[in-house]
């Protein structure tokens, strides 16, 4: 029954989240395509780990310190809008499963397959 209630409140971080980071007026963070990707709350809802993924790779090092600059502020209003008795310590972290798909996916198409339908292994 808990899971999903934090289901929910994942959910509702996430969009929260991508919705205030289109506001930030930090330079770091407006000009690079940021997408949350997924949100992990633990149980007592003092911490939340937000997996952001960018566009541009190389980017990202100097978009993630901006958005943990603006963490403070994401955060209090994250708990203007969401109306929960504790609002969640935002905790970044780069998702990279987007590259490694990418990068599976060019394995998986370099891999040659003879006439039987068998791959060649060796």
């Amino acid at each position: 029954m808990a899971s999903n209630r934090i289901g929910r409140i994942n959910e509702e971080i996430q969009k929260e989240l991508s919705s205030l980071i289109r506001n930030l007026k930090d330079p770091r963070v407006q000009d690079t395509m940021i997408s949350i990707t997924h949100v992990e709350t633990t149980p007592d809802l003092r911490y939340a780990k937000v997996y952001v993924s960018f566009l541009q790779e190389e980017r990202a090092a100097d978009a993630l310190k901006g958005l943990k600059s603006a963490g403070g502020y994401l955060r209090r209003e994250l708990g203007a809008s969401l109306k929960l008795r504790y609002t969640p310590e935002l905790v970044w972290a780069l998702d990279d499963s987007i590259t490694y798909g990418a990068k599976m996916l060019k394995l998986i198409n370099s891999l040659e397959v003879r006439e039987d339908g068998e791959a060649d292994g060796q």
